[in-house]
């Protein structure tokens, strides 16, 4: 059936594209029009009659009626929203709240209207459309892919609306148009385990040789389930041969039942797939699937320092970003291969632009999407069908272009998302774009890294945690270290003026293997989704590595000789 259907599928999404492609030619008028439609839909709800949405004709007169908020500003009414009340912030009925994962600072409710769900799904729809041409472009073809988000049934608040994090909560309400690109049955998703829902994703997946594409949220995730292939691969190939499903895997009965029935035995593909991995010595995606035509994950951001893992695992597969999201909204749809930049949403929400010089103001005078210039950061404001308007969502972007009218963006940093010792302001793309050169200059390859503070000192170093791969080690870690302190002053004016006689040196530990892994477990008990994980580069928390085994701790020359 998903085979049968994957073509109309990939048609329709071409169609959207084309169709998207038009509009970024007339991007203000679009935009115009989506603030037009949405400000006439709601301006009965109890927020619409506060700001007066039925008397705004123009865009000028919205900025200045409506005032710039931060969630907390909406929360009250959220809050209400999940006990039942209607019309409060949406005209609309809320299906759904989506939960934020809670992973930079306190979990929100997003509402979620049959008209917020709609737009987000052309989106995605177009971005599949701009992703199957351009691998056709390339030589390379679009089809079924591996995925392995939960798909986590959603709970119910006490007013009877079902919430979730956004990921399960767009599968659950569009399960069938994802059962369509999926290389493995949906009910391999359900499983909460995390291990088992990978490894049976795997199995199901491992039948067909030809299955084309991967798909996780972000590239750590990717390179995760490059792991579980790797370390797994005996295991799989002797399900694939017997057509078991491992015993000693987590999942829940009902769940094993389901695929169970399912499942048989392929021998030819596990005959195939054990040469591969005899002969090889191990079995990878680029190994597993000789036709692998492209990896969906995040681009932009702290993605590029994982990137340079892709390589051993899926060779020269390209990566596609699909679509720039959050909870609240999709704000960018990416338009080809190995970008970063993504088209902004012009239909997904009216959108706004905080240049530098306004961040601090409390009223900040803003550009519209045909008005910001390339080679500047952005703070985003978004209105859209969940019922939030000119909301400060927190993200930083840069515009690195433009696609016909619209901007094209890429995320950088979340407001706040900042290190300083004193005042120098290093962010995640700075502390990635100089450990992503480190690896490359000293060939080395990273499982993970945080920069941190170190504690009771005034002002604190910087202290440069890793955590090397399995089986390798490094030679010079004073070199290292050095090259840091010089790559973060080259890429962060602040950072060099501030080293002078500010900040001082920095230092490094290196962490015991696994050490990342437990942050990573300690994030996962907080309660932040398996498929929400994300990694932070850059830290304020002085207790994220609290207790992790430093095997080797460096100082530069500078700092022993000064004492």
């Amino acid at each position: 059936m998903a085979n049968f259907l994957l073509p109309f599928v990939t048609f329709a999404a071409e169609c959207a594209k084309a169709n998207f492609v038009k509009k970024t030619r007339s991007s203000l008028a679009v935009q115009e029009k989506y603030l037009q439609k949405l400000l006439q839909a709601y301006r009965h709800t109890e927020l619409g009659q506060k700001y007066g949405l039925k008397d705004i004709k123009t865009i000028d007169q919205f900025r200045e009626q409506i005032p710039v908020l931060p969630y907390s500003g909406y929360e009250p009414y959220t809050h209400r929203i999940a006990q039942g009340e209607k019309n409060v912030l949406t005209a609309d009925s809320v299906v759904y709240l989506n939960t934020t994962s809670g992973s930079t600072g306190k979990q929100k409710l997003i509402p979620v209207t049959q008209r917020f769900q709609n737009s987000l799904g052309w989106a995605n729809l177009t971005s599949v459309g701009f992703l199957s041409e351009a691998l056709r472009a390339q030589g390379r073809k679009f089809g079924s892919l591996l995925a392995t988000n939960e798909a986590k049934a959603p709970g119910e608040t006490s007013g009877g609306i079902e919430y979730g994090s956004a990921g399960p909560g767009v599968l659950h309400t569009r399960k069938f148009f994802y059962e369509q690109l999926f290389a493995h049955p949906y009910e391999t998703l359900k499983s909460s385990d995390s291990l088992s829902r990978h490894y049976v994703c795997l199995l199901f997946a491992l039948r067909d040789g030809d299955m084309r594409g991967m798909g996780a949220n972000f590239p750590m995730l990717i390179l995760r389930i490059c792991n579980y292939l790797e370390r797994y691969a005996e295991e799989l190939i002797q399900d694939l041969e017997r057509g078991t499903i491992a015993n000693w895997l987590n999942l829940e009965p009902e769940i094993r039942a389901s695929l169970e029935r399912q499942w048989s035995a392929y021998p030819a593909r596990a005959a195939q797939l054990r040469d591969i991995f005899k002969s090889q010595g191990r079995l990878t995606p680029n190994l597993a699937w000789s036709d692998l035509s492209y990896i969906v994950t995040a681009r932009g951001g702290t993605s590029d320092f994982y990137f340079e893992r892709f390589p051993d695992y899926l060779g020269n597969t390209p990566s596609f970003g699909a679509v720039y999201a959050t909870a609240e909204g999709t704000l960018g749809i990416y338009p080809d291969l190995n970008t970063d930049g993504s088209i902004l949403a012009i239909e997904t929400g009216f959108f706004e632009f905080v240049p530098q010089d306004q961040w601090e103001a409390e009223h900040p005078k803003t550009l519209l999407a045909t008005e910001v210039k390339p080679g500047e950061l952005y703070r985003v404001l978004m209105t859209n069908y969940s019922g939030f308007y000119r909301y400060d969502i927190g993200d930083v972007v840069e515009v690195v272009g433009f696609y016909e009218t619209a901007p094209l963006i890429v995320f950088r940093y979340r407001r706040g998302g900042l290190l300083s010792s004193t005042t120098e302001k290093t962010t995640e793309a700075h502390a990635t774009q100089v450990m992503k050169a480190l690896q490359r200059e000293f060939g080395l390859p990273l499982e993970d890294f945080c920069i941190t503070l170190s504690e009771n000192e005034f002002p604190a170093h910087y202290i440069v945690n890793v955590e090397l791969n399995p089986g390798h080690t490094l030679p010079e870690p004073p070199t290292f270290l050095h090259r840091f302190d010089q790559k973060l002053k080259e890429i962060n004016p602040y950072y060099e003026n501030k080293r002078r006689d500010q900040v001082p040196p920095p230092r490094l530990h290196i962490l015991a293997p696994g050490s990342f892994g437990i942050v990573r477990q300690r994030q996962l008990e907080k309660g932040i989704p398996d498929s929400q994980l994300k990694f932070p580069h850059i830290s304020e928390d002085r207790q994220l590595v609290a207790g992790l085994e430093v095997q080797q701790a460096v100082k530069l020359p500078e700092e022993t000789e000064a004492k």
